[in-house]
Parts: structure tokens; C-alpha cells; sequence
């Protein structure tokens, strides 16, 4: 067990403020990245066809307005709902959203990730009081009826009343944000995303302000630079890019490329958060690359058509309109250059102080993850996750399909499902599929779920009865070892034989 890291940011006794934050942004991430794909489509959809698009087309791009008033919303507020309810929350929360819709003149995002998930958790407060007190037979009349019923309420209230007061808040908002465009000052908010991300509270201003917002301005303009003020890949690039060249010893410089193409190419920016805990004051090479890439997009006058995620750079090109190439590769080159030359200045500046030793990296790249693992269980605590993390475990032949789970089933997780289906078909297992998938999203038909320990509650809560095996880390862990080895013994026997 490594001790308590000296230099880096301080420890917590206990769920804190950050903790709580990072749990809310949790709960946000959870809601939209399932349904990331629809809104890329969507952005694809506007880049194409509408006026300003690459291929004009009056007719194609008809589906346009009613996808980002409608359509996105509802399957936010669907999403939102079923994390609190399951799929009757969903119902509800869709339900309660549509009346948010009808009564605003704006794409309700913000509105549908606060009313889906209210209106599915009304609806599981009904059915606590309700449940024990039905008769046999009359489940589902007694069900359906509560909740036709408590859904004409919400779309009342929510049209009247709850409607209103979001697009009020909402326009303030709005209004806020668009004075720090209009006065040029919109760069200071990377003295909050850059700190945010590290501290994985990035979640909370990313989906929960920017991309709702980025969502309402493309419908206008068909393109926000609000999509690329938090999810620039330039600034880590450049500070890996730094490690790479400047570390103070072998086993940072050894890990940075990799580290490079997963954050740069896959998207990945968890990556870059270990390097930024071992040397904190590299935190002020990232802001200094976050702000001159947002002042390089507002110079070139440029955004996006959705919000990319992952933050690759090749979700930023796919997501360019037209005539917005140049201003997007220059403002992240421009980050990144930034980034770049502050880091290593800093690292050439610290070359004596000796505080970047041989297991440095893999000491903040725990207490990164334990910084994440913390906001997770205060998630779990929320959410009501069940205990224990058993399960019946199968034999290597019964299991057929694998998931790594994590937060948001696109960072960790993926990579760790990559390298060990690499690892399974490489021993002859071409039978098993791994895969990735957010804890509350694992399929059905999963037969093992591969968790980190902290989040095992969750996975439990999610599928019951499915076999849980917990990690430290998704990558080169012990438990992963012991899983290949009873996985692959079959294929080794037989091939003995």
C-alpha cells in the first residue's frame, strides 16, 4: 500500500465537498453518455445539411430542429430517470420532461436533466408507500394507474410552473456566459476546468453547463465554442509531450508516449491527471493551454456542431463545420504549445528537488483513482447501492462474455477491456467477448463484471447475481492475472493434451 503522497493535494478524512461534487458530476455523466451517439448524430446531421453546412440539402435537414427540441431531451430525461427508477423511472421522467418541452421556446437540456431524474424519484417515493399495501391481483392496475396519474401532474406542473422558472434560470445563465464571450474574458474559465478535471469534477461543469448550453447555441449558429472550452486535448498533449522529453527519470519519459496517443488520438484525458498530481504546479502550464486555446477559437471565431466525446482529436475534426478547420487545429496546437513550454520549464526548474522518483507515477496515478473511486462510492451511498460484491462464479467455459465497468463505461474501462480481450484472444479464447459499458449500463447477458473495488457496490446493485471480480487498476492488476490464468487454463489443457 503506497503512503500518503507529500506535495500533492490534500487528503480528505472523509466524504467532503469534492467528493459530494464529484458524485454529482457522476450522476450527470451517467446521463449523457449513453446517449452520446445520438447527439453526435445530431451534430453530423447539422454539419452536413443545414444552410451553412458541407452538403446544403432543405430536405435532409428536416429532422434537424425536431431532434435537439424533442428527440435529445426526452432521451436525457429517459436516461436520468431509469439511473434513479429503472425503466418505470424512465417512463416517468420522460413523461414530466415532455411538458418542459411544449412550454419552452429553448431545447430543454438543462430542464430534462433535472425533471427526469425529480420525476422518477416522485414515482419510486410512491411506490415505497404503495407497495406493501396492494393486493395480490391488482399489481399492475394499482401500477400503471399511479403512474398515469402521477404523470398528468408533472406534465401540468412542469408546463406551469417548474417550466418557467428553468428557462428563467437557464437565460440567466445563458446571459452570464455570453457576457464573458462578448467582453473577451471567456478564457479565465479554464482557471476552473483545468483544476476541475484533475479533481474529476470536470462531469459537473461539462455536461452539466457547457454542453446543455453548446446544444442551444449550434441550434441557432450551428456551431458553440462552448463544446471546446473544457474538452481541449491540447493541453495535456503538451504536457505529456513535456514528460516525454524533459522527465526527470526513466520510467516517466517510458510511460508518456503511450500515455500521448491514448489522450490524444483515443480521448482519454484521465491519463494525463497522475502527471499533474506528481508535479501540482504543472496545473498552471494547463491553464495557461486552456486559455490560449479558447482565446485561439474566439480570434479564429470558430466551434463545433456537438459536444465530442471522447475528447479526441478526432471527434474534434468529425465535428468541425465548415470553414472552422484552421481556427480548431490552431487552437488546439496553440494549447498545447503553451502547455508544453510552461510544463517543461517547471520540470527543468524542479530537476533537483528530487520529489519525481521511480514510483512517483504509479503512486498519483492511485491516489487519482482513489480521488475518483471517492466520489464514486458517495454516488453509491445516493443511489442506494446494495452491499457485498459476490457472486456465483462460473467455470471457464460458462463464460462467454466479460465487461469492464466504470463510471462512464468510455475512459478505464475501455482500455482495460481492449488489453485484456487482446490478452484472452492471444491464449486462444476467441470465444469470449469483452467489452465496456458504464456500471448502471451492464447487459444482461454478462456473464463476469470486471469493476474497480470501489465501485463494486454498484456493479452489484446493477446486476445482481452476476459474478463481480474487483481491480485496482483496469491495467496490469494481480485479479486480471488470476482471470486470464482460470479463463485460459481450459484452452492450456487442451492444448497439452
Amino acid at each position: 500500500m503506497s503512503q500518503p503522497i507529500q506535495g500533492a493535494l490534500p487528503a480528505e478524512t472523509g466524504p467532503g465537498l469534492r467528493a459530494r461534487i464529484q458524485a454529482f458530476g457522476g450522476f450527470l455523466t451517467a446521463m449523457v453518455i449513453p446517449n452520446v451517439g445520438a447527439f453526435i448524430a445530431w451534430g453530423l446531421l447539422t454539419a452536413l445539411f443545414i444552410p451553412t453546412g458541407w452538403l446544403p440539402n432543405e430536405d435532409l435537414a428536416a429532422p434537424v430542429e425536431p431532434m435537439i427540441v424533442y428527440l435529445l431531451p426526452l432521451l436525457l430525461a429517459f436516461t436520468g430517470g431509469r439511473l434513479v427508477h429503472g425503466h418505470r423511472g424512465g417512463v416517468a421522467g420522460a413523461v414530466g420532461t415532455i411538458g418542459l418541452i411544449v412550454g419552452a421556446d429553448i431545447p430543454m437540456f438543462l430542464g430534462a436533466m433535472i425533471m427526469g431524474p425529480l420525476s422518477a424519484w416522485l414515482i419510486k417515493q410512491v411506490d415505497r408507500v404503495l407497495e406493501p399495501k396492494i393486493r395480490s391481483g391488482f399489481e399492475m392496475v394499482v401500477n400503471n394507474f399511479t403512474l398515469g396519474f402521477l404523470g398528468l401532474g408533472l406534465i401540468v406542473t412542469s408546463y406551469k410552473v417548474i417550466g418557467p422558472v428553468i428557462s428563467a434560470l437557464n437565460d440567466q445563465l445563458l446571459r452570464a456566459i455570453n457576457a464573458l464571450v462578448d467582453t473577451g474574458a471567456l478564457p479565465l474559465l479554464s482557471v476552473l476546468n483545468e483544476p476541475a478535471k484533475v479533481l474529476f469534477l470536470n462531469n459537473v461543469i461539462d455536461q452539466g453547463i457547457y454542453y446543455p448550453l453548446g446544444l442551444q447555441v449550434a441550434a441557432d449558429e450551428g456551431k458553440s465554442i462552448f463544446f471546446m472550452v473544457a474538452s481541449n486535448p491540447g493541453p495535456g498533449l503538451g504536457l505529456l509531450l513535456a514528460f516525454w522529453m524533459f522527465g526527470h527519470n526513466r520510467v516517466i519519459r517510458d510511460s508518456a508516449p503511450g500515455a500521448v496517443i491514448i489522450h490524444f488520438l483515443g480521448g482519454i484525458h484521465e491519463i494525463y491527471f497522475p502527471y499533474v498530481l506528481m508535479k501540482p504546479l504543472t496545473i498552471l502550464a494547463m491553464i495557461a493551454g486552456g486559455a490560449s486555446g479558447i482565446a485561439t477559437f474566439m480570434l479564429f471565431d470558430v466551434g463545433l456542431t456537438a459536444g465530442p466525446s471522447p475528447g479526441s482529436i478526432f471527434a474534434y475534426l468529425a465535428l468541425t463545420p465548415p470553414g472552422n478547420h484552421v481556427g480548431v487545429i490552431a487552437g488546439v496546437l496553440v494549447a498545447a504549445a503553451v502547455s508544453f513550454v510552461i510544463t517543461a520549464a517547471i520540470l527543468k526548474l524542479s530537476r533537483t528537488t528530487g520529489d519525481e522518483d521511480e514510483s512517483g507515477l504509479e503512486e498519483h496515478a492511485e491516489r487519482s483513482r482513489a480521488m475518483k473511486a471517492e466520489g464514486s462510492a458517495v454516488l453509491t451511498g445516493v443511489m442506494g447501492g446494495a452491499g457485498g460484491t459476490g457472486g456465483t462464479d462460473r467455470t471457464a467455459a460458462d463464460v462467454r462474455r466479460i465487461v469492464f465497468a466504470c463510471d462512464a463505461g468510455m475512459g478505464s474501462s475501455a482500455m482495460g477491456a481492449s488489453a485484456f480481450g487482446k490478452r484472452l484472444r492471444s491464449a486462444g479464447r476467441d470465444d469470449v467477448r469483452v467489452t465496456h459499458a458504464a456500471i448502471e449500463s451492464v447487459p444482461v447477458d454478462a456473464d463476469l463484471v470486471v469493476v474497480h473495488q470501489d465501485l463494486a457496490h454498484r456493479a452489484r446493485a446493477a446486476r445482481p447475481g452476476v459474478e463481480i471480480v474487483t481491480i485496482q487498476s483496469y491495467l496490469g492488476d494481480p485479479a486480471l492475472d488470476a482471470l486470464s490464468e482460470r479463463l485460459t487454463e481450459r484452452t492450456t489443457t487442451d492444448a497439452e493434451q
